[in-house]
């Protein structure tokens, strides 16, 4: 069993993986622009040590296929 502060930064790392992706489409970047504002706010809420905006971060990041 992993904890949040191990997985966060694995789903960050990964949606920013599928942020490339996105923006290689046509209209992808609408998708890409959220995908980068939920990573901000996930960066934040961990420098912040704000462990239920963490939660919803994580939740809202594997979320992103």
């Amino acid at each position: 069993m992993t904890t949040l502060g191990e997985d966060l930064p694995k789903e960050i790392e990964r949606v920013k993986e599928l942020i490339a992706l996105y923006e290689s489409v046509e209209y992808g970047f609408i998708a890409a622009g959220l995908m980068k504002e939920t990573i901000r706010l996930a960066e934040h809420a961990m420098i912040q040590g704000d462990l239920v905006g963490m939660i919803q971060y994580y939740k809202e990041l594997k979320g992103y296929e």
